[in-house]
């Protein structure tokens, strides 16, 4: 199966540079289609890329070589009763009362003290200023790691993310993130193993504690759930909160809404989630001969599936490139669960476990914003193309504000806690 000419490569310039208009023709003509630049295959539409996050029959055998070589051996490797204990080890303190009485606090803080910076200063980069520094400085406080580190945390954020997209092999990109590995665990490893001896209230003393059917985390373990809670936790938190603003900003009279009623801030990320996902893109391997629309994908064929495609899927949602926080076809009360209608998130054993924990910081951080800041504008009068392939986003989103008036409440219908 060749690669039709009307789609260029994945890989190409020409794809990475606006894919949507491809998107479309894919999810119409060539629903499985033949990746030239690694020999795999990229399937679009919603239905088969839900498979694929749900069926067994695809398999994470990939992460081997496409996650491990960064991370070391994490659960997204892991299958049956061993995903199970390890999931179930991680799970509880991203999710209900622990992550609202625990973690809240400190998701607050973190974006107040960020916002206090340039609240009266009347423009800011929205991406350089907040969103890249956010979920890092918060995942490091919930981790009880120095903030004043937050340089070190952002560049291996960084290598860890290039790592995920580098289907093409790059020896640089590889190299960069083998060394990740190693300068992460040195900075990590004597850290847990003194939370061992003097544990804390903090979640990596919370990790080295865990223990379920007399399984607890070596401290490899912890380091490489670490390594991913900073790649994975980042990048959907950095991505969402300038994705969604942006998002609203071409909308005008949906942030209006929004400002107005801030109960509307959930439909506003779970849309953002489907139009403008931060992970577009994620592999699978198939352990038999699978069938999808459009062909067959051989035994042991790596599988890309297009999130970015899938959730503007016409069969799945009405007018899919439109932005519409108040679609009727989303979800927005199972939009952070497994019952999900978008796929930003996957689905299945593998659905994302810090789901809840994006969906409070893109929460806290979108009332916070729009309590600090009226009349937002883009400051060059439009804003600044998205970038990337696997992981895809804005990387500079410049605005203009009037700052609030000191001490001004904030609009009605703002939930005490995130739910």
């Amino acid at each position: 199966m060749a690669t039709p000419s009307a789609v260029p490569d994945i890989l190409s310039p020409e794809f990475a540079a606006d894919p949507y208009p491809y998107y479309r023709t894919m999810l119409e003509e060539f629903p499985l289609m033949r990746q030239e630049s690694s020999g795999g295959y990229v399937i679009s539409r919603h239905e088969d890329v839900q498979r694929a996050f749900r069926d067994p029959v695809f398999t994470t055998d990939n992460y081997a070589w496409q996650l491990e070589p960064v991370h070391g051996r994490t659960i997204l490797q892991m299958s049956g009763r061993e995903h199970a204990v390890h999931r179930a080890l991680v799970a509880p303190a991203f999710r209900g009362n622990e992550l609202q009485e625990r973690f809240l606090p400190v998701i607050e803080r973190n974006s107040r003290e960020l916002i206090e910076q340039f609240a009266t200063r009347g423009t800011v980069d929205l991406v350089a200023d907040f969103s890249t520094r956010f979920p890092i400085n918060v995942i490091a406080d919930m981790l009880g790691l120095d903030k004043a580190d937050h340089d070190r945390f952002h560049r291996w954020y960084t290598s860890i993310i290039a790592v995920f997209g580098n289907l093409a092999g790059d020896p640089e990109v590889a190299a960069d993130g083998e060394r990740t590995r190693r300068e992460l665990g040195e900075y990590l490893i004597p850290i847990i193993q003194e939370r061992r001896a003097n544990p804390g209230d903090d979640l990596l003393s919370t990790l080295c504690a865990a223990e379920i059917d007399s399984t607890r985390m070596t401290d490899d373990d912890i380091r490489a759930f670490c390594s991913l809670l900073l790649a994975a936790g980042g990048e959907t938190t950095d991505r969402a909160v300038s994705a969604l603003f942006r998002n609203l900003l071409d909308h005008p009279d949906q942030l209006a809404a929004v400002r107005r009623d801030r109960t509307l801030i959930p439909k506003a990320f779970a849309e953002t989630l489907r139009y403008t996902p931060p992970v577009h893109m994620v592999i699978r391997q198939v352990a038999e001969d699978v069938t999808l629309s459009g062909g067959t994908v051989p035994a042991g064929g790596t599988v890309v599936c297009a999130v970015g495609a899938a959730n503007r899927d016409p069969r799945r949602f009405s007018r899919p490139d439109e932005f519409d926080v108040f679609r009727d076809d989303l979800t927005a009360s199972t939009a952070f669960s497994a019952a999900a209608d978008h796929l930003a998130f996957a689905l299945g054993r593998h659905f994302c476990v810090g789901a809840l924990l994006a969906k409070t910081e893109v929460e806290v951080a979108a009332n916070q914003l729009l309590d600090a800041m009226d009349d937002i504008a883009f400051r060059d009068g439009a804003a600044p193309p998205e970038q990337g392939v696997f992981t895809r986003g804005l990387v500079t989103l410049p605005l203009t504000f009037r700052p609030a008036a000191a001490g001004a409440s904030p609009a009605v219908g703002v939930p005490a806690v995130p739910a």
